[in-house]
């Protein structure tokens, strides 16, 4: 049995992963930075990775059952994400593998995110939508890499909700989607489809002048919450027509969102197709895609040398030739 390590650090979390080649995670373990106020400042959660590592890790390998000594290869997260959290992730990553004396493996976060999802929901080849705080794209599998259907043209879907909920007072997601259940009145704001791309930036500027105008707060979140959520459905509607699919899988952070799953699922349903949706414990950022995405890499060679271990924070999912995926 091939055992892999994955060490997850491209924002506010530090995870451990552990995964085995036959699909099973043994551990995932989450260290979670949380502001004072505001946003993710990079410096101060580099620093908390740093200081939560030795600890994450040992608990990852109490609770894997398993010494150090039985991994087979390290994976780490090599881009896209914040530099100083990518690379106090591989840091440890590559002392972890010297010290060992294991290989060494650079994992794309917005894969290891597609590869956990399928791996749990079994749903082969779909629709990729990735929502998150950082990311928002559709891509689907095609030649041996992951092709970007659409993306957004400025800030994600999850960052404009938590933008948006930070401003208001009433804190980041989940908040502004609670928020909104219990609003009455929907007000127009801008609806920027572009072909499968997407724009927020525009939505979240309209929806903070609502709230200098005094809108109440469940209101504008409820106008908010169903603009963005539309717009997501509309393109992946549009993906799985031109693909002519009849899977769409729904991974990253925001896939936690009920009310885009039942957006995306009615869609899906009157068009004869069916949405897969990763479960919440693997929705955010977390060490055991990572180390399942290693798994996958190591079993056709994809390794790194130490000295070409490079973090890459704009490295993007169409870069990768995925050798493990026919």
């Amino acid at each position: 049995m091939t055992i892999v390590l994955g060490i997850e650090s491209t924002a506010h979390t530090f995870g451990v992963g552990v995964a085995t080649d036959e699909g099973k995670i043994l551990a995932n373990i989450q260290k979670i930075y949380k502001p004072a106020k505001g946003g993710i400042h990079p410096r101060e959660a580099a620093q908390h990775h740093a200081a939560k590592a030795a600890e994450a890790l040992e608990e990852a390998f109490k609770k894997a059952g398993i010494k150090p000594s039985e991994i087979d290869a390290v994976a780490f997260s090599q881009g896209p994400g914040m530099g100083p959290c990518l690379r106090t992730g591989a840091t440890v990553a590559r002392t972890i593998a010297t010290v060992l004396r294991k290989p060494l493996i650079g994992v794309n976060h917005g894969i290891a995110h597609i590869e956990i999802g399928k791996l749990v929901t079994g749903c082969g080849e779909p629709v990729v939508l990735y929502v998150a705080g950082g990311n928002t794209l559709l891509t689907a599998f095609v030649n041996k890499r992951y092709r970007i259907l659409g993306e957004t043209l400025d800030i994600a879907a999850g960052n404009c909700l938590d933008s948006f909920g930070i401003t208001a007072g009433i804190g980041p997601m989940p908040a502004p989607e609670i928020k909104a259940s219990e609003g009455n009145t929907i007000y127009e704001l801008p609806y920027r489809v572009k072909g499968m791309d997407v724009s927020f930036s525009g939505i979240l500027t309209a929806s903070e002048k609502l709230l200098q105008q005094g809108k109440p707060i469940p209101d504008v979140c409820l106008s908010l919450t169903e603009t963005v959520y539309s717009m997501l459905t509309e393109v992946a509607e549009r993906a799985l027509a031109m693909l002519d699919k009849s899977s769409l899988l729904l991974v990253g952070g925001l896939a936690r969102s009920r009310r885009l799953y039942n957006m995306l699922e009615t869609m899906c349903r009157d068009r004869g197709a069916r949405v897969y949706v990763v479960p919440d414990e693997y929705a955010g950022d977390n060490g055991a895609m990572i180390a399942w995405t290693g798994v996958l890499m190591l079993k056709c060679g994809a390794t790194l040398p130490v000295e070409q271990s490079y973090v890459k924070p704009r490295m993007r999912i169409d870069e990768v030739e995925a050798c493990w995926s026919s």
